[in-house]
């Protein structure tokens, strides 16, 4: 498929649920960066397997047993293929990116990390890479540093050298959940690698939208979840270097996640198996191979090169409507930034906003995004958010820039 189009008409007919009509009008979904919806395949495949092959993996040695383990550790393989890693051993299965990210907290920072170490961090940080932070901080005294923005919304590592001085680990988006800001990987894991600092990459927003490449990024850990890349919730995971892997203690014990146990102690299970304690979300985790297969076919070019053309059409189409009246957070150009667009409409509470445009059909999402940090520095409570992505049209933009109309003129009388 070319990078410059994606058939939008044909992915949309794959989602049953862009066929439903809320408040009489037809469903306009922009809600992508909170969670995207599922396309036939991924529920098929899932459904098959409760159907006709579940069982426990690893665990049988029956047929449909071994069926269901060798989807399992296929989806696996998708994945590691998808980040550019070395082996699918890199890959650990978590429950969603959140957990991948503790995982890291407390198995190796609490492995590496002492009173006095810092960890730096970015203004832009969704919840999930800020708060287990605070949590070591207050347990070990480990210091927090951030790294601020600039006026156009891009990290200002004017003074990276400084924040970095002593670190032991730098936690980095890959691309802001509120602002878009796409950031340059490679130059901040450089600059961490000079000092001695490990890299943890956030790629929630990433992963679902542009290709991927851990080895290229030269990070030490990514973490990714499948619900925002088409796939379900209750499945994500972690790739890590394999030897921080080996080095890494367990983060929860219990069933398959050893390989001895006695009364005196156990032995963890090979990688990444000693990180996949207990019965894991198998029909998930194969529902989040066939959304790679699905992402795969469409190729990550072309969702990416569909993103800044429509991206571009959004950001023209409510700069020429609403004007200043409408403050949209994020970097204006389109080479920097993804699909995600943050306003503010002037005068009017982002929850009001979302409440009369969901009377349009039109699903936005109103929060402080899980960003509390950076809601400050925006200084506002909240945002209208809208995301897109590769069901998303111009159509779609039209129908949001006409409800935010409304919205502007329900809230003027």
């Amino acid at each position: 498929m070319s990078a410059a189009t994606l058939d939008v008409a044909r992915i949309q007919a794959d989602f049953p649920i862009l066929k439903r009509q809320v408040h009489g009008k037809r469903l306009v979904y922009l809600d992508s960066a909170s969670s995207s919806q599922k396309p036939i395949q991924v529920l098929d495949a899932m459904d098959r397997v409760y159907r006709e092959s579940y069982a426990n993996v690893h665990r049988g040695v029956y047929t449909i047993a071994e069926e269901t383990t060798a989807a399992y550790e296929a989806a696996r393989g998708k994945v590691a293929k998808l980040l550019g890693a070395a082996s699918a051993k890199e890959i650990v299965f978590t429950k969603n990116i959140t957990e991948a990210i503790n995982l890291v907290a407390y198995s190796w920072a609490r492995a590496n990390l002492r009173a006095g170490d810092a960890i730096v961090v970015t203004e832009m940080e969704h919840h999930a890479n800020v708060v287990p932070w605070h949590i070591l901080a207050a347990e070990r005294g480990v210091e927090l540093r951030w790294i601020p923005l600039t006026p156009d919304y891009q990290l200002d590592t004017t003074k990276l050298d400084d924040l970095l001085d002593g670190a032991k680990l730098l936690a980095v988006t890959a691309a802001s959940n509120v602002l878009g800001t796409i950031n340059d990987l490679r130059q901040l894991a450089d600059a961490a690698h000079a000092a001695g600092a490990r890299v943890l990459v956030d790629g929630a927003q990433a992963v679902p939208h542009f290709p991927v490449d851990v080895q290229a990024w030269d990070a030490d850990f990514v973490g990714f979840t499948a619900h925002k890349m088409l796939g379900p919730s209750g499945i994500g995971g972690l790739w890590a270097r394999p030897e921080l892997l080996e080095e890494m203690p367990p983060f929860l014990g219990g069933g398959e996640m050893i390989r001895e146990v006695t009364k005196e102690g156990f032995l963890p299970n090979e990688v990444p198996w000693k990180f996949e304690a207990g019965t894991m979300p198998i029909a998930e985790a194969i529902g989040l191979g066939a959304a790679v297969d699905y992402l795969s076919a469409l190729g990550l070019d072309a969702v990416r090169a569909h993103e800044k053309s429509l991206t571009k059409y959004a950001l023209d189409r409510l700069t020429d409507r609403f004007g200043d009246r409408l403050r949209i957070d994020g970097p204006r150009d389109i080479e920097v930034r993804g699909g995600t667009i943050s306003m503010v409409l002037e005068g009017i509470h982002a929850h009001d906003v979302a409440q009369v445009v969901d009377e349009e059909g039109v699903c936005v999402r109103a929060s402080h995004h899980c960003a509390k940090p950076l809601m400050r520095v925006l200084e506002v409570p909240a945002t209208v958010r809208a995301s897109l992505y590769v069901y998303n049209d111009e159509a779609d933009v039209d129908a949001l820039v006409e409800a935010l109309s409304k919205a502007e003129q329900f809230f003027a009388i």
